[in-house]
């Protein structure tokens, strides 16, 4: 059976009841696939329990290297950290990775005025992703902008 991987950050409400509305929806369109979501793993994410930093290090980098895809939510203010981890193990390992990447700042990229703005210090118009990290994800998989390009291209790795 095939598995995915879902990176995303899980601290707050939005984070996790988001989360669990994309799984929801992989499970429901990929039912023979089995999805890793980490804050389902509550022995070391129930953040009112204690799981040390190896722990927590040793499940999940275990379970992304166990995933033929791994599915990297890159949205808020930067990508978060635990994320860029796990990014940075699939593709240490060859394990395709999509990004989502759903900022509605990205709209607008042939608005003239947005674009004049860029020459303006600190007027950009337009959301920053570490290039590093959307690199290593374009080195082998892709980046989409909503969740029905996600589960969609889904299948292009799973094949």
């Amino acid at each position: 059976m095939k598995q995915i991987y879902f990176a995303s950050p899980l601290f707050s409400k939005m984070e996790l009841e988001y989360n669990a509305k994309i799984v929801k929806r992989i499970r429901e369109t990929y039912p023979d696939v089995t999805v890793f979501l980490p804050q389902e793993q509550g022995e070391i994410n129930n953040k009112s329990n204690y799981a040390d930093s190896m722990t927590i290090a040793k499940v999940d980098t275990e379970a992304v290297l166990n995933s033929d895809l791994l599915i990297a939510v890159l949205d808020g203010i930067s990508i978060d950290p635990g994320v860029a981890s796990e990014i940075g193990v699939a593709y240490a390992k060859n394990i395709p990775c999509l990004g989502l990447f759903t900022d509605s700042r990205v709209q607008g990229f042939d608005n003239h005025q947005k674009l004049e703005a860029l020459r303006d210090i600190g007027e950009s118009q337009f959301p920053y992703v570490n290039l590093y990290t959307v690199g290593l994800i374009k080195l082998n998989g892709e980046v989409v902008g909503s969740e029905d390009d996600l589960i969609t291209n889904i299948a292009n790795y799973l094949g």
